[in-house]
């Protein structure tokens, strides 16, 4: 097992719609270990998942669902708008996503390790924990007309889900290295294939 400090890192992040997880697949088939904290996240809240027992403990059981998992639909109606609900959730998910990301690095037998992270930006730790930032672009409106058609959302609907995350701006100043993905997935190999090359010759040198 690898110590994480040891290990050559990429946060990979961008807004929603940008394509993030596209692009981390590709990184994936060139050989990349993937550590995708959303995944983490749902396992964590799954059926017997750690997260169950101080969830029910501290909401009550009727954000337990009947097939023991977190009721995702009203735990985010009750989180919305209520932010010391927000935090207290946090408080019980995010050490236990932090540990598991940890234990899933260390495993890893990829030369270098991704961790997919689609609120890199809002979380602000992990321009410290990683070795690099790297950011899935594209423009505003193109992430907006994507998630209408992918996810059969209104347009007011697409741009409170934006706001609610951190503006392109800030993604963009947070990152070492970008990805366009302003047009379409044919884009998309040899930016992630040229990055890789990059990546492999850093992981080497650490």
């Amino acid at each position: 097992m690898t110590s994480l400090s040891e290990r050559f890192t990429i946060g990979l992040t961008g807004g929603i719609g940008s394509g993030k997880t596209t692009v981390a697949n590709l990184f994936g088939e060139l050989g990349a270990s993937l550590v995708d904290t959303d995944a983490i996240a749902h396992a964590l809240t799954a059926p017997d998942g750690l997260a169950i027992l101080p969830i029910r403990e501290h909401f009550g059981d009727e954000f337990i669902d009947a097939r023991g998992a977190m009721d995702r639909t009203r735990m985010r109606e009750h989180v919305f708008g209520h932010p010391a609900a927000r935090h207290a959730l946090e408080a019980i998910l995010h050490p236990l996503i932090r540990s598991e990301t940890v234990r899933e690095a260390e495993l890893a037998t990829g030369p270098y390790v991704i961790f997919v992270v689609p609120l890199l930006v809002e979380s602000g730790t992990w321009a410290e924990r990683a070795s690099r930032i790297l950011v899935v672009d594209c423009p505003e409106e193109v992430q907006i007309a994507r998630v209408m058609q992918r996810n059969g959302l209104q347009r007011e609907q697409v741009e409170a889900i934006m706001a609610a995350q951190a503006s392109r701006q800030a993604r963009l100043a947070t990152a070492n290295d970008v990805i366009d993905n302003g047009g379409t997935s044919a884009d998309l190999p040899a930016q992630v294939q040229a990055l890789h090359a990059r990546y492999l010759a850093l992981a080497k040198g650490r």
